[in-house]
């Protein structure tokens, strides 16, 4: 099967025929930013804050032939203490066909994050700047070396160590 295949344009309304993946919608799940030590951390201040980010991603088959991706993002800007802290949970509904097993895994867990990281990129840029910092960039994230690293991971757990 070619990755050129797994793209073809469609009509909305068009029934899939073969691989295809159609994003049928996009949207925050849940939104949150904490400025704690407002207006006191907005000084400037000299040192730049140390940036945590945290990635989880989720995916589960709803009817129809649809699925649900979602991918979290926690990211907190640290001095000595929080700065700010914004979490984002990011979603997108998706329509896949002709793909199943490990194929469809890979879809769900690196394909789909990849088409909703730019949005919820720009999401995270906005509201720190927002709320009086400078806009938060977050650097592309390889969902492939994540996905293929728990893989690895989870099959070199003994049963018992599960």
């Amino acid at each position: 099967m070619s990755d050129a295949s797994l793209y073809e344009p469609t009509s909305p309304g068009a029934p899939l025929s073969g691989p295809a993946i159609r994003i049928l919608a996009q949207y925050i799940r849940d939104l949150s930013f904490e400025n704690p030590r407002a207006p006191d951390s907005l000084r400037s201040v000299a040192a730049q804050p140390q940036i945590e980010l945290g990635v989880e991603l989720n995916a589960g088959a709803r009817d129809g032939g649809l699925y649900e991706v979602e991918l979290k993002l926690n990211a907190v800007a640290r001095r000595e203490e929080p700065v700010f802290q914004v979490e984002l949970v990011y979603a997108g509904l998706f329509q896949i066909s002709g793909v199943e097993g490990e194929t469809l895994e890979q879809i769900l867990l690196i394909e789909a994050p990849r088409y909703l990281f730019p949005f919820a990129r720009r999401l995270i840029a906005d509201i720190s700047a927002d709320g009086g910092f400078p806009p938060l960039l977050l650097e592309p994230i390889d969902f492939a070396a994540i996905y293929f690293a728990r893989k690895s991971q989870s099959e070199g757990q003994a049963p018992g160590n599960a």
